[in-house]
């Protein structure tokens, strides 16, 4: 069952609020703008959906009845059938809900959807009180069983927008087209969702440069691609602030004496994968990095000799989806000092290429004059976004 198949604040509409009374219960209009609430009217609240995955009319629905209850449960219920883990649904509505008095809880719910079938109601309501078991005061939903979840919590049933004037979006439009319901999603679903394309190569053969080409491109494309974001290398920084240390003690200290341990690498791809992280939920359908925590672990070697479970760890842990990798065949070579030199590019570029190959991750080598090489590079993404994303379909609804 799905309490909002209908995005974030902003907009104001009426809410419907059903009353009790001495006949049963009514329904009355309130003329309170969204968050302008004087006081919460109900103890213990309830929304319960699929959030699969969760957009802004979800979160409008949260927020509606956190502000009228002192304390709300949000249900997050998946069945088996469906392709996005109830963890990962459980931790983005908790990400994006954090107050104190929300508690964002899930089960799996694999009962068939019938609302006009009583048995079939038992038992998802075994479900709901298994997960729920405290006494619901007030259910808020958007859905026409609203009413009946309400009486079979023994609660009073709160409708929200129910013609989804606030936020015309649904789940199910989500899934059908990630990218055109951009908009309305949270950062957390927005890092899961983008497609991450990384950049690596040899020193000197213009991974900076082709991940900001590149995500120059996408944002002249302008609407969903307008914030595409670039990641920069944060090995390099790292590297840049540990030669100063050294030169701070030793002035004529070339780079070739700093000293390097694994606990370097390590960071480095935490930080790395943290940066990834936050550039995809801010910005659009697509995201290019220059380098990862996998092009971090064959650093670890180069600068090591030998392999690094710690940072192999991290990058075991991404989400990338394709992998351009810049030849250094026709590079020409700059020294800016803080680079191993042109003699280890040729070995690079196939430590790359081998274990690309041999983790079967999707790639392609980048070749000629960088004009040619975006031109390619940008075909290859084309491709990936065209693929779309694939959500496997929830159980059908009857009744």
């Amino acid at each position: 069952m799905s309490t909002y198949e209908g995005t974030y604040r902003g907009t104001r509409g009426r809410d419907t609020f059903p009353v009790r009374t001495a006949g049963g219960t009514d329904s009355r209009e309130d003329d309170r703008e969204d968050g302008q609430e004087h006081g919460p009217c109900f103890g213990h609240g309830l929304v319960l959906g699929k959030f699969y995955p969760p957009h802004a009319g979800h979160h409008h629905l949260v927020r509606s009845a956190a502000a009228r209850c002192r304390r709300l449960t949000v249900l997050v219920c998946a069945s088996s059938a469906e392709s996005v883990p109830l963890a990962e649904r459980v931790a983005w509505m908790r990400a994006v809900h954090p107050e104190e008095h929300i508690e964002v809880v899930g089960a799996m719910d694999d009962v068939p959807v019938d609302y006009s079938d009583p048995a079939v109601w038992d038992a998802h309501m075994a479900v709901f009180r298994a997960a729920v078991p405290d006494r619901v005061d007030a259910v808020f939903t958007s859905e026409a069983y609203g009413a009946e979840l309400g009486r079979r919590f023994g609660a009073v049933a709160v409708t929200v927008d129910a013609g989804r004037t606030a936020y015309p979006v649904s789940g199910t439009a989500v899934r059908e087209d990630p990218a055109g319901c951009w908009p309305h999603l949270a950062a957390p679903v927005r890092a899961a969702l983008a497609r991450r394309v990384v950049v690596v190569g040899a020193e000197s053969t213009g991974t900076t440069t082709m991940a900001r080409a590149l995500a120059a491109h996408y944002r002249a494309r302008g609407g969903v691609w307008a914030p595409t974001q670039w990641v920069p290398e944060y090995g390099r920084r790292f590297s840049v602030e540990k030669y100063e240390r050294l030169r701070a003690a030793r002035p004529d200290a070339g780079f070739g004496e700093v000293t390097w341990e694994s606990a370097d690498f390590e960071l480095i791809a935490e930080r790395q994968s943290a940066q990834e992280d936050a550039a995809a939920g801010a910005g659009s359908p697509v995201l290019f990095c220059d380098t990862d925590a996998l092009a971090t672990a064959i650093w670890h070697e180069r600068y090591l000799g030998a392999r690094s479970p710690a940072v192999e760890a991290v990058a075991a842990r991404g989400r990338q989806h394709l992998w351009l990798l810049t030849d250094h065949t026709g590079v020409p070579f700059e020294d800016d000092g803080l680079r191993d030199g042109e003699h280890l590019r040729a070995w690079m570029t196939d430590r790359f290429r081998t274990e690309l190959t041999r983790r079967a991750l999707p790639h392609l080598l980048l070749t000629g004059p960088h004009e040619e090489r975006l031109r390619t590079a940008v075909a290859a993404v084309d491709e990936l976004l065209a693929r779309g994303w694939h959500f496997a379909d929830p159980l059908p609804e009857r009744g």
